[in-house]
């Protein structure tokens, strides 16, 4: 049987077998470039396109969706090589089933293999390149994304080391009050504890007695105190008030008198001249106001003794310049405006300008007019009354503030004040050579240097045989028979040699008085009041009245007579501060040992002012004029011409003046009229007295 021929079997109705040319022109029937492309038909073709179309677009919307670089890779798996959908199994052509079908099919796969690898070579190409910019697109904005992220963190870590900048600036410079700090509200503010320390400079314990302070007194009533408070050797007032500012002897923070000679620094310290007095390296230790500040309390001083001559390098938040002329209203004022201002805690607070908790204010009125006037005269008396008088203010502007029960209010003086007079002097040169004095520290104490120090024992031994004629006045070595209770040998500013005169006594040079020409004249010697004796002597005594918070003991209480040392303890421990090492001991809460009413109480002593003893004559022989006034018109006429009220009943001893108006009248006639009043009973005297009257009147 013949075998039918290619062509009728490749024509065959149903047959599914080609020869191979015809299943090549059957399967890839030639056509134009613009139906082809990559040897795939042109519906294959546009179907790729627009998978490629819609593959794009899913990437777009993947980029823009949180997942979107998930939902990428998954949707990838989904589609071929070349971006379009993997064809089904079944597309694959099926095989020949005729002679030629394994090896046809063979070939199909071969062509297509070739055909495939050609254009996978292509879409490999550019799929490579759309992965590599998707990619990089990806990868650019994870860079944009993770330094804008990097941006905003190092943003907020500026901000908040800013704000911790800020924070710790205001912690620093304006500290608010531990944790462990009380505060007290007076109802409209937070109050940390704060002091006031008022110093009148040379207000004599027994001024107290007087009947001129009603403040003062009713103020011990409510307070603690003790009968007085006594200062440090010598007790003048720039030594004693930086004592009282660092709880150290003169000896030991320096300043060893009003005015004294270094022998290291070769320069001399002056009081009352800023040039020789304000430089740091004169005043050792650490005041009150350096101690506050060092622990971030605020610390005002109003014209204190020392306060301006930065010592340490630390300054208070506040210094008044020392004025001697201010008048005591613009004092009060000074010290409430202080008060007024905002707390740390308040929201109207300001950094430069706290709300201090040591107040230190000097008042130096008492202590001039008692230099000036006596401190017998009357007008010590109006003086002192002013000053009870302004301290009235100040407590009725705590009470306005209702900071009674809150602010604690010490009142200190430095010293006291003893009277003089011309019959207590002694010239320098009876009792030495001042050629042989190169310096001469202090007064009224005398301290020498000699120029030829080998000449030191000498000069001792020459004033201590003087010494023993003249029981007024005694004579000590720095470094060997000096009193320990002085606590004034251990400082070179110390000078060698001193001679200590008796209370009211006071040594003078020619060239400045001399006494046997005033005497002849009739002179007044000025000053007419002194301090500077021993310390312990009861016209040089002080005070000390404290009350507040810081002192929570039973009205009136009544310590023991303590020395100023003490005074920088105790305002530390009031304002919350720990002191720096210094000679005091005592510490708050204070011990009290009764009250000042208790009947083993000692009485108010009122000590005998040195002026008794001269002026007792002429008050005796003043008393016997009393008696000429009614058969003398003529002197009857000149004592209301002069406006003199002269009692009747005279003192006829020397007991000290009582409280009554009668005696302290003849009182302050006798010794301490004004200028034109001593003028007229010196005149008077000599005019009327017996030739052979011993009488003198009162300087």
């Amino acid at each position: 049987m013949t075998a039918p021929s290619n062509d009728a079997a490749g024509k065959t109705s149903g047959s599914d077998t080609y020869s191979f040319d015809e299943r090549t022109l059957v399967e890839h029937p030639t056509s134009d470039d613009e139906n082809h492309e990559d040897g795939r038909p042109s519906a294959e073709i546009s179907e790729r396109d627009h998978d490629l179309l819609e593959s794009e677009d899913e990437r777009e919307r993947l980029l823009t969706q949180k997942d979107g670089i998930s939902r990428l890779f998954k949707q990838a798996a989904m589609f071929g090589k070349g971006g379009h959908k993997q064809a089904s199994p079944k597309a694959k052509p099926a095989k020949t089933k005729n002679q030629h079908g394994e090896s046809s099919s063979l070939m199909y796969e071969m062509e297509e293999r070739v055909g495939l690898s050609s254009s996978s070579a292509s879409r490999d190409s550019s799929e490579s390149d759309e992965r590599r910019m998707l990619a990089t697109t990806i990868r650019r904005k994870a860079r944009r994304a993770h330094i804008w992220r990097r941006f905003v963190i190092h943003i907020a870590v500026l901000v908040l080391f800013l704000v911790l900048l800020f924070a710790a600036y205001r912690l620093s410079s304006h500290p608010k009050p531990a944790q462990t700090v009380t505060m007290m509200s007076n109802g409209t503010s937070l109050f940390a504890p704060t002091t006031i320390l008022i110093s009148l400079d040379g207000f004599r314990a027994d001024f107290l007695y007087r009947g001129l302070t009603p403040t003062l007194n009713k103020f011990i009533e409510n307070g603690i105190s003790p009968k007085y408070m006594l200062p440090s050797f010598p007790s003048v007032t720039f030594p004693n008030h930086y004592t009282m500012a660092t709880g150290l002897y003169p000896e030991a923070h320096g300043v060893v008198g009003n005015s004294f000679w270094d022998p290291a620094l070769q320069r001399e310290f002056y009081y009352t001249d800023p040039n020789r007095s304000l430089q740091p390296f004169w005043w050792g230790g650490e005041p009150l106001w350096v101690t506050a500040e060092r622990q971030n309390v605020r610390a005002a001083v109003h014209m204190w003794p020392g306060s301006e001559a930065h010592i340490g390098h630390v300054e208070p938040a506040y210094v008044d310049k020392y004025n001697g002329s201010e008048i005591l209203p613009l004092k009060v004022n000074r010290i409430l405006e202080l008060l007024d201002l905002p707390g740390p805690l308040d929201p109207s607070a300001r950094v430069d300008r706290p709300r201090p908790q040591l107040i230190a204010a000097y008042v130096p009125n008492v202590d001039g007019d008692g230099h000036k006037y006596g401190p017998n005269s009357t007008e010590i008396r109006q003086t002192t009354s002013n000053a009870d008088t302004m301290l009235k203010s100040i407590l009725a502007g705590l009470q306005e503030r209702n900071l009674t029960e809150i602010i604690n209010v010490v009142v200190v003086s430095d010293h006291g004040m003893a009277t003089t007079d011309i019959k207590r002097m002694i010239q320098l040169e009876d009792l030495i050579d001042p050629s042989k004095i190169e310096h001469i520290d202090g007064w009224p104490l005398y301290g020498l240097r000699p120029r030829n120090p080998d000449e030191l024992k000498d000069l001792y031994r020459q004033l201590a045989e003087k010494a023993k004629s003249n029981s007024n006045i005694e004579v000590y070595l720095r470094d060997e028979n000096m009193p320990e209770r002085y606590h004034f040998s251990k400082n070179p500013r110390i000078a060698p040699l001193w001679i200590v005169p008796k209370t009211g006594w006071a040594i003078v040079a020619k060239d400045e008085f001399d006494i046997k020409e005033a005497e002849k004249n009739g002179d007044v010697y000025h000053p007419r009041g002194l301090h500077g004796y021993d310390h312990e002597h009861p016209l040089m005594r002080a005070i000390f009245v404290a009350r507040g918070p810081a002192f929570p003991h039973k009205p009136n209480s009544r310590v023991e007579p303590f020395q100023n040392i003490e005074l920088y303890n105790i305002i530390c421990d009031s304002i919350g501060i720990e002191p720096v090492p210094n000679n005091g001991t005592l510490r708050l809460p204070l011990k009290p040992v009764g009250l000042h009413t208790d009947p083993e109480t000692p009485p108010n002593e009122t000590p005998a002012d040195p002026v008794e003893s001269s002026s007792f004559l002429a008050m005796s022989t003043m008393a016997s004029f009393s008696s000429l006034v009614s058969s003398a018109s003529g002197l009857e006429d000149a004592l209301s011409s002069s406006h003199l009220d002269i009692p009747t009943n005279t003192p006829t001893s020397n007991t000290p003046p009582a409280a009554s108006t009668t005696s302290e009248s003849w009182w302050e006639w006798l010794s301490h009229k004004a200028d034109e009043m001593e003028e007229w009973v010196d005149d008077f005297l000599h005019k009327h007295l017996p030739e052979n009257s011993d009488s003198t009147p009162s300087a």
